[in-house]
């Protein structure tokens, strides 16, 4: 039985912990990452990404992907969430993240309220389950610092936005520079901040 955080009583077997990055941004796909991870050689410091520094987050997700039986990070691009929506988009990242795991789970542990339809194994919902699930705490950290290094790829692209420094949040600097910019091809044109200044610049 894998251990958890705070000791909750867990079920047998294999365990897939999954949570998702990048719900809340207006550009970027959202990301999702589901882990098992090994019985004895856990690695230490696992947490919500949240609480951890970008450096910590950085060194965990290297161990978390030396250590676990099996992982994978998927994602849901800009197109599918404007065609779907944003919850939608994220469970299908959910479902690609648990299809890709080279062993299959007995039980898949996701962080929040709602489970995916369509998964290969019983899911259970756990309300902030990434501060105490240390599976689920693995895939938020994979999960967030590959979408991080996916808005270092977006500054890249379009330096004009500062997507290293945001992250794609709606900040007063993102807000201002689309403001004068106008809509990227990165952002999500569903989201209503994006689709006001669309209207404003006619794009």
């Amino acid at each position: 039985m894998q251990a958890d955080l705070f000791d909750t009583v867990m079920p047998a077997g294999l365990i897939a912990g999954v949570d998702e990055a990048g719900r809340g941004p207006l550009a970027g796909p959202v990301y999702a990452a589901a882990v098992i991870l090994p019985e004895t050689g856990i690695p230490d410091g696992l947490n919500d990404s949240k609480k951890l520094t970008a450096r910590q987050r950085d060194a965990m997700a290297e161990e978390i992907r030396r250590t676990a039986v099996a992982w994978c990070i998927a994602q849901a691009s800009v197109e599918e969430i404007d065609t779907l929506n944003i919850l939608q988009a994220t469970f299908l990242a959910m479902r690609r993240a648990c299809e890709g795991l080279t062993v299959r789970p007995g039980q898949i542990l996701i962080d929040g309220n709602r489970v995916p339809a369509g998964l290969m194994a019983p899911a259970q919902a756990i309300v902030k389950g990434d501060s105490k699930v240390k599976a689920i705490s693995a895939a938020s950290i994979l999960a967030k610092t590959a979408r991080d290094a996916d808005c270092e790829r977006l500054h890249d692209l379009y330096p004009d936005y500062g997507f290293d420094q945001h992250k794609g949040y709606g900040t007063a600097l993102h807000l201002a520079r689309l403001q004068q910019h106008g809509p990227c091809l990165a952002h999500r044109r569903s989201f209503a901040p994006v689709r006001d200044r669309m209207l404003t610049k006619g794009a």
